[in-house]
């Protein structure tokens, strides 16, 4: 799976730093649960959670030609289709 091919690529790199939590009783219980579902450390399962926070906020962030693009449809939006507009009359008139 993604999560073990994940830590193959890490397990390359000698692990030499060192980090220490302080956490909550029922915090504890969590990672205990999803360390023994998933198969992973608790190290590992730490590296999975930042990854994925990293990877959903890198997919957020435009970057050159398609923030270019975005920007322009911002500033300069297209006229709406005349089925939306149509679709909008609708709207209203039924609400009011």
């Amino acid at each position: 799976m993604m999560a073990t091919a994940a830590r193959k690529g890490r397990e390359r790199e000698r692990k030499t730093e060192r980090m220490e939590l302080r956490v909550a009783p029922s915090v504890r219980k969590l990672i205990d649960r999803a360390t023994a579902v998933s198969g992973l450390a608790a190290g590992d399962l730490a590296y999975e959670g930042a990854r994925r926070i990293l990877e959903e906020y890198e997919r957020m962030l435009l970057r050159g030609a398609d923030r270019e693009a975005f920007l322009k449809a911002v500033a300069n939006p297209p006229r709406p289709a005349s089925r939306l507009v149509a679709a909008l009359r609708r709207h209203r008139s039924d609400n009011t």
